[in-house]
């Protein structure tokens, strides 16, 4: 069992910026990948970006060049820092966390919200 808790989310106005925190706890091995996603149409939760436990990032092409994944392997949390953010990034945010190779958690989400 993984609890992955979310912080970081809120109101912003476009061109600004926001990180977003993933922290992950309880019991397992290994956390093989962690990774952002963002609501789209209805239920639909498409990738946004996620890092493996070497390092490895992939980014939506929405997101490529505005927002950076990194991942803090001793605190077990995931961050994504959202630059020059667009009313379009406006989502809830979900976390998601790959461990011991099989088992996938996620997050409570947390809403990001670019607005004027």
């Amino acid at each position: 069992q993984v609890q992955l808790v979310e912080s970081g989310g809120g109101l912003v106005q476009p061109v600004g910026s926001l990180r977003l925190s993933c922290a992950a706890s309880g019991n397992f091995v290994t956390i093989n990948v962690m990774g952002w996603y963002r609501q789209a149409s209805g239920k639909e939760l498409p990738l946004v970006a996620d890092i493996t436990s070497v390092g490895t990032t992939n980014y939506a092409s929405a997101v490529k060049g505005r927002f950076t994944i990194s991942r803090d392997n001793a605190k077990n949390t995931v961050y994504l820092q959202m630059n020059s953010l667009k009313p379009e990034d406006t989502s809830v945010y979900y976390c998601k966390a790959r461990v011991n190779f099989v088992n996938d958690y996620w997050g409570q989400g947390t809403q990001v919200t670019v607005s004027s």
